[in-house]
């Protein structure tokens, strides 16, 4: 006997999760995906010799509900995790080094990574230390430090330009696709914290060395059959009707047609949401147009040799943010295949590929000297014009939770408050809460109220 029927709006991670979550709890449930395949931004697709993926993800070893998602996908094979947390750091102006912790208990663990360092002066570096120390004692759902910005907080600590820029910047630009001065110092605790100073193996960076959408889309559209969820690609959710708990989706395929529903889970972006909200009397509780999204920029380039043995690196002075080796993920016959990931990326989004590669390729080449001897096969740049939502001081007042003010119409998505940054743990943990919320408080069978 079912529970109910269960609708999610949505493909991406998070309402993939959301689907296997809402079933597992024994509703019967059909997902809509307007595009022609799941997994959301985690796609990849065909050029040339290349299987490109649309942009750099990665992942930590604390990120345990998106680890959780991959071994049920039967995917966690198609990824690999440091034994140790490990970041080498290149540089145009000499040798660069490797950023490196110990095994000591946290935060001791670091100390090798901050007195490693060579971008900062030995003051500088302890000062490091002991910002890190206050940012441990910090609570990220501290409503006043969501008001304040990370920038600020750090310089008020006595933290040096050089050391925002090379440090905390480092980080915190790729982790929350943000600069600094630009970010929520609440969002910035949550990511030093979980990531890098509560426990030693946290911080440990996990790369997927397949293309995305066989790590994610693919196997999710296969398991979520054998778990007797309908998964319906090309079906576009254009309309929420109804009452709490009796709704009507329609739906755009080949031709119209109306879904009803128990419950609805909206997994899409924010703009979507809102759009599909709209006629409906503010059951979210917050304007969801104010949240504002920022972009990723990806500048690829494929050598028909080897130029360099670094399969990932962080640069510094240097246009280059992070770079990864993705010529076996991509399955490059020849050569090597590499990719620069850029975040909070407001100008590169806007340039044009001709002014990228321009920019880009001789920096290649001022990095990695074997690159100035190979032949470029190719080059390319691709854009994510809102790839995430926008941490920035109070944004947390803007994410809403995954339960509504009516019942049986719950949110999903990173940009939901589930403490975390627009990340694939974030995604992965809205769609479980949004399953959570369903199952405790929709059930056709019983009389359990909404609370």
């Amino acid at each position: 006997m079912t529970r109910g029927r269960v609708v999610v709006i949505g493909g991406g991670l998070a309402g993939v999760s959301a689907a296997f979550g809402c079933r597992d709890a024994g509703f019967d449930v059909t997902l809509l995906e307007a595009r022609s395949r799941l997994g959301g931004a985690t796609y990849s697709f065909s050029r040339g010799e290349l299987t490109v993926d649309t942009g750099q993800h990665v992942f930590l070893r604390c990120y345990t509900e998106y680890l959780a998602l991959l071994r049920r996908l039967g995917t966690l094979d198609r990824v690999r995790i440091q034994p140790r947390f490990r970041v080498p750091v290149i540089t145009p102006h000499g040798p660069g080094w490797t950023l490196r912790r110990a095994e000591l208990p946290a935060p001791g663990h670091l100390l090798p990574a901050l007195w490693g360092h060579r971008a900062l002066s030995p003051r500088q570096r302890l000062t490091a230390a002991r910002t890190a120390l206050a940012l441990r004692g910090l609570d990220p759902d501290d409503p006043a430090l969501d008001r304040t910005d990370f920038g600020s907080w750090l310089r008020s600590r006595g933290e040096s330009d050089r050391s925002v820029a090379t440090l905390w910047g480092l980080f915190c630009v790729a982790a929350l696709n943000s600069q600094p001065d630009e970010a929520s110092l609440a969002q910035a605790v949550k990511v030093f914290r979980t990531g890098m100073l509560d426990t030693t193996t946290g911080g440990d960076i996990g790369v997927i060395r397949r293309p995305l959408s066989e790590v994610h889309g693919d196997p999710a559209q296969r398991k979520l059959s054998e778990a007797g969820v309908l998964p319906l690609t090309r079906h576009k959710a254009l309309e929420i009707s109804g009452e709490p708990c009796e709704y009507r989706v329609r739906v755009s395929a080949e031709q119209e047609y109306e879904l009803t529903a128990d419950a609805v889970v909206l997994a899409v972006p924010h703009p979507a949401a809102a759009k599909l909200l709209a006629d409906r009397t503010s059951p979210v509780g917050v304007d969801l147009t104010e949240l504002s999204r920022a972009p990723i920029v990806n500048v690829h380039a494929h050598f028909d040799r080897r130029v360099t043995d670094l399969s990932m690196a962080a640069a510094l002075d240097s246009p280059v943010q992070w770079l990864f080796d993705r010529t076996e993920a991509a399955d490059a016959p020849r050569g090597q295949y590499l990719a620069i990931s850029l975040s909070a990326a407001h100008e590169e989004v806007k340039a044009r590929s001709a002014r990228l590669r321009e920019q880009y390729l001789p920096e290649l080449r001022r990095l990695f000297p074997a690159a100035r001897e190979a032949r470029l096969l190719d080059f390319f740049v691709t854009r994510e014009p809102a790839a995430t939502f926008r941490p920035v001081p109070g944004a947390r007042s803007s994410r809403p939770a995954a339960r509504t003010a009516e019942r049986g119409l719950v949110l999903a998505g990173a940009w939901t408050d589930t403490g975390w940054p627009d990340t694939l743990e974030g995604a992965v943990r809205s769609g479980n809460t949004a399953a959570s919320v369903v199952s405790g408080t929709v059930d056709r069978h019983s009389d359990v109220a909404w609370r």
